[in-house]
């Protein structure tokens, strides 16, 4: 694994492992935020700052299969980046195909399963069919769920299943009074995955931009100030013991 001996290195001591943490997560969500401003930092194009980002994600999403967490929720790609630049859209879509190229192999060899959060149908046909190819090959993986969402919306996430669940009352497979908090998660892009544990967001920005509205309702917030292309392995364990030392009460006492 050269890529993680290089992490290692750079941090002058290894990634730690499981039984290094008191208590680990289910599900961590990230929000992969300062990609635009880490270029605009080394006076480089927003297109290279955004792949320097996937250079820092490789290295996250194998230490999250190492330390046995189930659930990895990436936010790539929102429906309100369509008002972006044509150039940064275009640079993001080209990562995408890049991005899959590269990594599926290893993803499958794992036993990972790829999840794409989403409305695929909106994007060009060419990244939609790569998304696809990569449920379709590690559908049956056991591993983590690496949910990665492009062309999402949490908002439109919430419209979707109301929409399901209501053409289920129409054909009445489904009666207003079965209706309950699971029968919505049943009809999330996530379900069958437990609720988000742990958001990180990158660069100190403190919102949820529409990411996972209703599976971050009791998840733990952390906002590390470092841009996402800085953000190390390290850094991700630094997150994981803060949430370790938290005390969730779920509204109780």
């Amino acid at each position: 694994m050269k890529l993680r001996t290089a992490w290692s290195l750079a941090m002058k001591k290894p990634p730690k492992t499981s039984n290094e943490f008191d208590r680990l997560p289910r599900h961590v969500a990230i929000i992969m935020d300062g990609n635009g401003r880490w270029a605009k930092k080394h006076r480089l194009s927003v297109a290279r700052g955004h792949r320097q980002g996937t250079e820092a994600l490789r290295g996250i999403i194998r230490h999250t299969d190492d330390l046995g967490i189930g659930c990895l929720s990436l936010y790539a790609f929102s429906t309100e980046n369509w008002n972006r630049s044509e150039e940064e859209i275009a640079a993001l879509m080209e990562l995408m195909l890049d991005f899959f190229a590269s990594e599926i192999d290893e993803i499958d060899a794992k036993n990972a399963r790829v999840l794409i959060l989403g409305d695929k149908g909106a994007l060009p046909e060419k990244q939609r069919d790569t998304l696809l190819e990569a449920e379709d090959r590690t559908k049956k993986n056991t591993g983590l769920r690496l949910n990665i969402a492009i062309n999402y919306g949490g908002r439109a996430e919430l419209v979707r299943a109301a929409r399901q669940i209501a053409t289920e009352v129409r054909n009445g497979t489904l009666r207003e009074d079965e209706i309950t908090e699971q029968t919505l998660s049943d009809h999330l892009y996530t379900r069958g995955q437990p609720d988000v544990d742990l958001l990180i967001r990158t660069s100190g920005e403190q919102r949820l931009s529409n990411f996972l509205l209703y599976q971050n309702a009791y998840a733990e917030f952390i906002f590390p100030a470092k841009l996402w292309p800085d953000f190390t392995v390290h850094d991700y364990d630094e997150a994981l013991e803060a949430f370790a030392k938290r005390e969730r009460r779920f509204g109780g006492r």
